[in-house]
């Protein structure tokens, strides 16, 4: 059957029919067919692992492609064992590689597992949780507040139900739905009677029977249409602009090598070959490997501390981070709620207030929060008799829910909410059992809201009125009989004063933006430390203009009394400001500030949209965690950079040096085979990179990607290697005369050797033996040298075009690698103290 046939303007039962189904839902054999039929439920196809594509995606670089070529091409011209030894060093190196990213995927495979979005579904007559991509057209959901709307979907019964479609049409506010049939002519944005894909249960429950899935929902075309742009995080943005500049800088040196050493009559294939061979020296081939491992090995890591990353660059991002914006509730209080009090606008006891908040909790369908629970927990009022006839949910904008009761044959609408919100609705109030005019004791009802709120309690109010109609609207909201408050307190979660100091101790700040109104804003900061906090309302929020936002958003404590979409407007605020900010939620109101921050952080008993929506999901609400994932963050971003600078510090000068010195002598100073195995060998160590440990000062501060500090490393760094292979060269050429085979033999030597030593001298800002490496990368550097120190005395050597050197060769090549190392050491000490000078 057609996805497209109006189903918004059928009955349910011949929709039922038309799909073959039924209010039991699918029967077994009916899901397998429609699976093969349907696909999976999903708008952009799961990308599958496929350890063939992941292999072969090893040697997809043009310049590799073209020196395998090379190498055949080689057998023609009778050079069967140069192309031998070529094709094999660059299978190693591409083994190499896959090795590692094949090991980083399956770990990461294994972790994403761990977080999946699912939803209720009946089948063959019973009530299962299935993944969201498992759904197919026919099946029956069942959804609640804050649930994801799986596909397009037709209602079949709903209970005050309002759906968020901000996602779908960009309409701020929650839109109500109802189940009755609509015209044929209803427009896409007015069928009421369906909700779609993309979308997510504001308030309220349902049913529905599951029209459309995939790429044939309503947002699967439009996503099909538009396409989606991906979100380029600026750690990847560097990668890229990395990637950029050694690209332009091989191609200049591939051209220019190669035409220069043909118009030296030097043979054709042998120069081509050299100028490729450098064209991989130069290339870091193992950085998207060494980023892979290095994620997978902290998403390991993370997991096992119960924090689970969504998306891998994320990590980075946490290394970047310089702003936390938290709830208050949940996070830095326990989110446990104890009822306090109950009273009247005088601060007396009063049953009544208990009893009409017992039955407004009691009685609603939308989510279920910490207020409700308190209120339920703290009593067992007897509802026998009590019959509830309507519901106006809570939200965000009004902050009211009121239930329509029917009580001793009289209907009594009960409202509850922010004491200011309940005062805005009500005209009266009631004393010595008579009900008065409100205004005259706003004052009153005022002051005993800020003496209950300086106290750090949360406040609530209760009105209540009696009505003749067995049905309610917003507009039924008014003219309410004031009734009293509900004192409830939230007490610090253990150690969390300790937790947001450490926080601050990595040049974290963090901000509270909560919904709760100033008083106890100011007392929750006033607990956690802060004498006198600068605080930011809602309402102040609203006069101020985007510029004054943005002037001023940095200076703020706390905002109290916030609204979802000013949360959002915030986090923006702070981004334009400069900083890179984390927001951490898990409601339905938290949901388009997690969409705003830069690194969006939920709970996993969040809310459904919440989970979807976040990059990293805490298995246990604490900010502890967090602070390792801050940490982590930091070491990858750390690890990764150290690849990047030990590649561009010692093999760009290398290969430089070889592109240059074949300018100027009569023979090629490396054999192509002899680049590439000098390229191969020198990666080995970089393998243990992403085990490495990293200094403590690099863990204190923020990191952000900064291409011009690396090309200025690549230019002073690169220069002392040029510097050095020159200094050989001359010594070599001009002092001693020595044969092509000598030469190649000693620089093959100190190229190794060189790459070694500066791959623990640059991995730290530190003097290289105040700073210890991890034990698999030291071991892994001491094997490679010791395998670059007795290559030329292996029996197979000429095959490579070494011989054995003599002691005098040997020796110089040993003095100017450790003078080497000590001006590299003086360099850097210099370096470094310019740019920060607290770091060395």
């Amino acid at each position: 059957m057609s996805h497209d046939f109006p189903y918004w303007s059928k009955p349910i039962p011949e929709l039922l029919s038309q799909l073959d189904s039924s209010l039991d839902g699918l029967r077994k054999d009916q899901i397998v067919k429609r699976q093969l039929e349907f696909g999976k439920n999903a708008i952009k196809p799961k990308q599958e692992y496929n350890t063939l594509r992941l292999f072969f995606s090893q040697f997809r670089s043009p310049i590799i492609i073209i020196l395998f070529v090379s190498a055949i091409l080689s057998f023609f011209l009778g050079e069967i064992t140069d192309g031998i030894i070529i094709i094999i060093i660059l299978l190693a190196s591409g083994i190499l590689s896959f090795v590692q990213e094949h090991q980083a995927s399956q770990a990461i495979q294994r972790l994403l597992a761990l977080v999946s979005i699912t939803t209720q579904i009946i089948r063959d007559g019973q009530a299962i949780e299935i993944p969201i991509d498992q759904v197919v057209p026919g099946d029956i959901v069942k959804l609640s507040a804050g649930d994801i709307i799986p596909a397009d979907c037709r209602l079949i019964s709903s209970k005050d139900l309002y759906v968020d479609e901000a996602a779908f049409t960009g309409e701020s506010f929650p839109r109500a739905k109802q189940i009755e049939i609509l015209p044929l002519s209803t427009e896409l944005t007015k069928r009421d009677n369906v909700i779609f894909m993309g979308t997510h249960v504001n308030s309220g429950t349902c049913t529905a029977l599951v029209i459309a899935t995939g790429t044939l929902t309503e947002f699967g075309k439009l996503y099909d249409h538009i396409g989606k742009r991906p979100v380029v995080s600026d750690f990847e943005l560097g990668i890229k602009h990395f990637g950029f500049l050694i690209f332009e800088i091989t191609l200049l040196l591939i051209f220019i090598i190669f035409g220069i050493n043909i118009y030296l009559n030097k043979p054709i294939i042998d120069a081509f070959l050299f100028s490729l061979a450098i064209a991989v020296g130069l290339t870091p081939q193992l950085l998207p490997a060494i980023i892979s491992i290095n994620l997978a090995k902290v998403m390991s890591k993370l997991a096992d501390q119960k924090v689970i990353v969504k998306q891998a660059v994320t990590i980075e991002n946490f290394g970047s981070m310089d702003l936390l914006c938290l709830d208050k509730t949940g996070t830095i209080t326990t989110g446990v709620l104890d009822l306090q009090s109950y009273m009247d606008f005088r601060g007396h006891n009063d049953e009544q207030v208990l009893t009409y908040a017992y039955y407004n909790s009691f009685f609603q369908l939308g989510y279920s929060n910490p207020i409700d629970k308190a209120i339920l927990n703290s009593s067992n009022v007897d509802t026998t008799g009590i019959e509830k006839l309507d519901e106006i949910p809570y939200d965000f904008v009004r902050k009211r829910l009121s239930i329509l009761i029917k009580e001793h044959s009289k209907n009594i609408l009960i409202c509850k909410g922010a004491v200011k919100n309940i005062l805005e609705a009500c005209s009266y109030v009631t004393i010595d059992q008579e009900q008065k005019d409100i205004t005259p004791y706003l004052n009153e009802i005022l002051s005993q809201f800020q003496q209950i709120s300086e106290n750090g309690s949360r406040t609530i109010a209760v009105a209540y009125r009696s009505v003749q109609n067995t049905t309610i609207t917003k507009a039924d909201e008014h003219e309410m009989i004031f009734l009293g408050f509900l004192s409830l307190f939230d007490p610090l979660k253990i150690g969390i004063k300790e937790s947001l100091h450490e926080l601050q101790q990595l040049k974290i700040n963090y901000k509270i933006i909560s919904g709760d109104n100033e008083l106890v804003a100011k007392s929750t900061a006033q607990r956690l430390g802060i004498p006198d906090p600068r605080i930011m309302t809602g309402s102040d929020l609203r006069e101020l203009s985007e510029a004054a936002l943005v002037a001023q958003v940095s200076e703020i404590d706390i905002f109290a009394e916030i609204e979802p979409n000013q949360k959002e407007r915030v986090i923006r605020a702070l981004r334009k400001a400069g900083h890179v900010v984390g927001y951490m939620g898990d409601g339905i109101n938290d949901i388009s500030a997690l969409r705003a921050a830069d690194i969006a952080i939920t709970v996993d008993n969040a809310v459904d949209v919440a989970k979807e929506t976040a990059q990293i999901v805490l298995m246990e609400k604490n900010i502890d965690v967090l602070i390792e994932g801050v940490k982590v963050g930091r070491k990858v971003f750390s690890n990764t950079l150290k690849y990047i600078f030990i590649t561009i510090g010692s093999n760009f000068g290398n290969m430089l040096s070889i592109a240059f010195a074949s300018l100027f002598i009569p023979f090629l100073p490396l054999l192509p085979k002899q680049i590439l195995l000098l390229n191969l060998i020198s990666d080995l160590p970089s393998v243990a990179i992403a085990t490495d440990n990293v200094d403590p000062e690099l863990l204190h501060d923020p990191q952000r990607w900064d291409i011009k500090f690396i090309q200025r490393f690549m230019l002073v760094f690169g220069s002392i290697s040029s510097f050095f292979d020159f200094l050989l060269f001359a010594i070599l050429l001009l002092l001693l005369k020595v044969r092509a085979i000598e030469f190649r033999t000693s620089w093959f030597l100190l190229s190794i050797l060189t790459e070694i030593m500066v791959l623990l001298v640059l991995r730290t800002r530190k003097t290289f033996f105040r700073s210890r490496p991890s034990s698999s990368l030291l071991l892994l550097s001491g094997v490679i040298g010791l395998i670059g120190l007795i290559f030329p005395y292996l029996p197979f050597n000429h095959v490579f075009g070494f011989e054995p050197l003599p002691l005098y060769l040997m020796a110089i090549t040993l003095a100017l690698l450790v003078s080497y190392c000590t001006i590299t050491e003086l360099v850097k000490y210099r370096f470094y103290k310019q740019r920060i000078p607290s770091m060395v």
